[in-house]
């Protein structure tokens, strides 16, 4: 009896230690001001709410509301199976991007990171998946080895305008950009020319594309479970592109046209990839490059049809370059710069109808932000739909008007159509390389109007025409 006292009052002090230090816990996590919002249904969250905004054209609705009920800074939501805290206006910006690895650090929701990720390298950190590629990327994607893709862009454009748009007297825009930037995305990240090889690619992107913001039910049937079977089905192709390159690598000095793939096979060092690591990121690349272009080519064409006296402006602007161009001489770097008042145009068009919506972070301690406290492993969502038409930033917010970016007026961290900070999309010039090249030649070779007036933008992972704008073609007498 003697013996059971002392470890009976061991016991108790332990469990009271225990208790107070639950109670402690407790009352910090109450006394704790968390940003004002809801997390809508279990599992779902605040996605359908998200996605059907998207769905009726108006994605800056979702974010709008919650700002207007809850907070202009922060509101908490539970978006694609994860509660989150979504940052708003050019404040919450410039925090995010100027906070990475001090407060936030990169991240991607578990069901995205399933499609775009093989499933040996799914359950890693996106923070450790992308820092493998932000090695490797800056390189390739500078402005000077880019200077090399132009004529490569330039001949493709031709060729694709010739094959698929002068025959015709309409033609669909949509699709028909989808098909040319994917083709060139094949061919400058993977030396792919076969045009049935890059039809099946990208038949098995679609499925990524269509899904991959879809409610994340991974049944049969899904569209969310055909996006991971279309990942999957690319990185197998890609794969046997390795396989088949390798095999040429050996057997000769290399192919005559070195591609991304190509020089990442090539690496011997310590950022060496295996084949798998390999596919993962001509995968990123491919989502990241082709279908975000695509859209900005044709929301630019959409834009234009609207507005003649812009395009008179930009036809004039491309006049200019065309007529000290010898026959057959391609675009070159020079040409480019000279574009100023085209890619006005295009940042106008992206402000309207921004490429992609946003980007993730997740915390990785404690921090507060606007008189709230952001615990550690939350996750963090901005949007471009908190800034882009907001008349705080942009007066008369819905007009389309290029000359807001003529001058120095636009506010820091305001317009963010490629994110900002450490993890800007490295794609920038890549993606306003392969624009201004289309838009070139498109306004020089066509004038246009839209055959469905009204034409409706809706919203899946990027904008698009509701019926793929139609538009009726009138060929110029060069």
């Amino acid at each position: 009896m003697d013996l059971l006292f002392p470890c009976f009052l061991h016991l108790s002090i332990l469990c009271i230690s225990l208790s107070l230090i639950v109670l402690l816990h407790k009352r910090k996590f109450w006394n704790t001001k968390f940003p004002p919002g809801k997390t809508g249904w279990p599992i779902i969250g605040e996605t359908w709410d998200f996605m059907m905004a998207s769905r009726c054209g108006t994605p800056e609705k979702f974010i709008n509301d919650r700002v207007g009920k809850y907070s202009p800074e922060v509101f908490q939501t539970s978006l694609l199976g994860h509660n989150m805290a979504v940052f708003c206006g050019s404040g919450g910006n410039k925090f995010l991007y100027s906070s990475e690895n001090k407060c936030v650090t990169g991240w991607l929701p578990n069901p995205i990171m399933k499609v775009l990720f093989s499933p040996e390298h799914a359950s890693n950190s996106y923070k450790e998946e992308s820092a493998k590629l932000r090695k490797f990327l800056p390189e390739l994607l500078k402005p000077e080895p880019l200077q090399h893709y132009i004529p490569v862009m330039d001949s493709m454009a031709k060729d694709h305008l010739k094959a698929d748009w002068f025959p015709y007297k309409q033609v669909k825009v949509f699709p028909l950009s989808k098909t040319y930037t994917f083709s060139l995305a094949c061919r400058l990240f993977m030396n792919i020319k076969d045009p049935e090889h890059v039809s099946r690619l990208q038949n098995h992107f679609n499925l990524v594309t269509k899904g991959i913001l879809s409610l994340p039910l991974n049944f049969p049937g899904t569209a969310y479970n055909r996006a991971i079977k279309g990942g999957n089905m690319i990185r197998e192709e890609i794969v046997g592109i390795m396989k088949e390159r390798r095999e040429l690598i050996s057997e000769s000095n290399g192919p005559e046209f070195i591609d991304i793939l190509t020089r990442m096979l090539l690496v011997t060092d310590e950022n060496a990839m295996d084949d798998m690591e390999i596919a993962d990121r001509v995968v990123g690349l491919l989502f990241g490059s082709h279908d975000t272009t695509s859209a900005s080519i044709s929301m630019a064409m959409y834009y234009l049809a609207d507005n003649p006296h812009v395009y008179t402006k930009v036809l004039k602007e491309q006049m200019e370059i065309q007529k000290l161009k010898a026959p057959g001489e391609s675009l070159t770097w020079s040409d480019i710069q000279k574009m100023k008042y085209t890619w006005c145009v295009v940042c106008e068009v992206m402000r309207l109808s921004p490429p992609g919506q946003g980007g993730f972070r997740e915390a990785i301690t404690d921090f507060s932000y606007a008189g709230f406290t952001i615990p550690k492993g939350w996750k963090v969502h901005w949007s471009v739909h908190s800034t882009h038409k907001n008349p705080k930033y942009f007066p008369d917010p819905e007009k389309f008007d290029p000359s807001r970016f003529e001058g120095n007026d636009i506010r820091p961290y305001s317009f963010v159509p490629f994110g900002g900070g450490p993890r800007m999309c490295p794609g920038k010039e890549y993606a306003r390389l392969a624009i201004l090249v289309f838009m070139h030649n498109v306004v020089t070779q066509f004038k246009w109007e839209k055959v469905i007036q009204d034409e409706k933008i809706i919203y899946m992972s990027i904008p698009m025409p509701a019926c793929g704008l139609p538009i009726t073609l009138h060929p110029r007498k060069n």
